[in-house]
């Protein structure tokens, strides 16, 4: 008998039955990608895990409304709703339109996404798509006295919240802490507390930018758009809510607030959290020069990395983890994982290849029990909170028995069709559907790097001849095709955009 799916609830810290409120239909929500800059790593194994919780619900029965938000104003380089905008500090820097910037950035994270493999959600809302849900949701927190306006902009009131519920009770937080850094108001901060938290902010004349509002012109605050947006999309009370550790606080907590400050209501049954990234030991990060980005890992373009990895095998090293364990990145751990990705694949083709043949001889009662029970025991491991480490491992116990069908050291007649069938269905399911790791890698075998020799020697020859607008022509059309080429002391160089 299949066991039932336990998650790990962030907010009672125990694994639980998974209940949804509405079965079969099952409500979704992970925080997505501030589009200011390419998607690093971490995010990468967040929207991972999610993809994969996705995956495996829809498998095994339930239709699921997954709701992923593009953060594309509002969120501020202090997430207490102070400090610089990242998307108009983006802008500046790249001289652009805050609103090509969110373009370009988002444009990047789909293309990563593909890369991936990571299934797009049901719905991809976006914050400037929602201002008018978040600024009917801050009026209702205001009405219930849990919010105060102030020169513009509108805190929400963390003392006063918590005198009728439990703030800091997700992140574990002590509220008495967390108030401890009150200060009199002395006209150097608005705030009435430290721990009071914008959900609209109020911008200054040179802000790009803004929206009209019953406090004036201004953002909203970073945390408002996850509460307002899965409220329209799931309700007031909905499954599961999934993120990165790094939000569990103040952006979950803050989440959790905002919802039940507004109408009343715990927002989700399900809290779940993917843990962090390390380098080598470290923990990642720009200024140790340890951080690098998806794109470089699957060029191989960091000095960190010894080669080019596959998107499929790093998504395969991720999932070697479960989701809420530190993954720590390093060369010998990617490289192992090559190795254990190449085997399944291959065991794969070996299962797509395979035919049964039918034989009405006595079956061996002893391969078919092991075959079932291993069948049985790769949904237990996922049903035991997504524990797709332990699941891989059965995997590799049943690949074992594939392949020695495939050498004949064991007859594939020792197995009835039903048992062959359910190996096949289990298998293909968990390569293709859940783990989703069969995605055709692209393999040039050097071609691009051949083609640009061939290209960049003839407009060596172009330039030897002064012949500019040629030269420039050339540049220009592989600047196109998002290859960019640098003219420099050492020679031309060029690199992928």
């Amino acid at each position: 008998m299949q066991s039932e799916l336990k998650i790990y609830n962030s907010l009672s810290r125990e694994k639980e039955v998974f209940k949804p409120l509405n079965p079969p239909f099952v409500g979704l929500y992970s925080c997505g990608p501030t589009v200011y800059n390419e998607v690093h790593l971490g995010n990468l194994r967040t929207f991972t895990t999610f993809d994969v919780v996705y995956r495996y619900l829809m498998h095994i029965g339930y239709k699921v409304r997954y709701v992923r938000n593009i953060t594309d104003a509002g969120h501020l380089t202090n997430d207490a709703g102070e400090g610089v905008d990242r998307i108009e500090e983006r802008a500046k820097l790249e001289m652009l339109e805050p609103m090509e910037i969110v373009q370009k950035y988002t444009n990047s994270f789909h293309e990563v996404c593909q890369e991936f493999n990571i299934l797009p959600p049901s719905i991809e809302p976006t914050a400037t798509g929602h201002i008018v849900e978040q600024i009917e949701m801050v009026k209702r927190i205001i009405a219930n006295g849990f919010a105060y306006e102030v020169n513009g902009s509108v805190y929400f009131d963390v003392k006063k919240y918590s005198e009728h519920h439990d703030y800091g009770k997700l992140s574990g937080r002590v509220v008495e802490e967390l108030l401890e850094g009150t200060r009199d108001l002395d006209g150097q901060d608005e705030k009435r507390s430290a721990a009071d938290f914008a959900i609209w902010k109020a911008v200054t004349p040179n802000h790009i930018q803004r929206w009209v509002s019953p406090w004036g012109e201004g953002i909203p605050g970073w945390h408002i758009e996850c509460s307002a947006m899965s409220c329209k999309y799931l309700g007031k009370e909905f499954d599961i809510h999934g993120g990165g550790m790094d939000l569990k606080f103040p952006h979950h907590e803050a989440e959790i607030a905002q919802s039940v400050g507004a109408d009343g209501i715990q927002p989700v049954h399900y809290w779940m959290h993917a843990n962090m990234l390390t380098v080598n030991g470290d923990k990642m990060s720009k200024s140790k020069g340890n951080s690098f980005l998806p794109k470089e890992l699957f060029a191989g373009s960091h000095p960190l990395l010894e080669k080019a990895y596959a998107p499929m095998a790093v998504r395969f090293f991720m999932l070697q983890s479960h989701y809420r364990s530190t993954l720590d990145f390093s060369n010998v751990a990617l490289q192992a994982a090559e190795k254990g990705f190449a085997k399944l694949i291959n065991t794969y083709k070996t299962l797509l290849a395979l035919k049964y043949i039918k034989d009405d001889a006595q079956k061996v009662g002893t391969e078919i029990t092991e075959v079932k029970a291993l069948c049985e025991e790769v949904y237990d491991k996922m049903n035991d909170d997504f524990n797709t480490a332990e699941a891989i491992a059965i995997l590799f116990e049943m690949s074992k028995k594939i392949n020695s069908y495939k050498e004949g050291l064991i007859s594939i007649s020792t197995l009835d069709e039903e048992t062959y069938s359910r190996l096949y269905t289990v298998f293909v399911a968990f390569i293709r559907d859940i783990l989703a790791i069969d995605k055709e890698e692209k393999h040039d075998d050097g071609l691009a790097e051949g083609l640009m020799g061939v290209i960049l020697t003839l407009r060596k020859d172009v330039r030897d001849k002064k012949d500019w607008a040629a030269s420039d022509k050339i540049r220009d059309e592989l600047l196109r095709l998002s290859i960019q080429v640098k003219d420099g002391k050492e020679g031309t160089t060029w690199s992928r955009n």
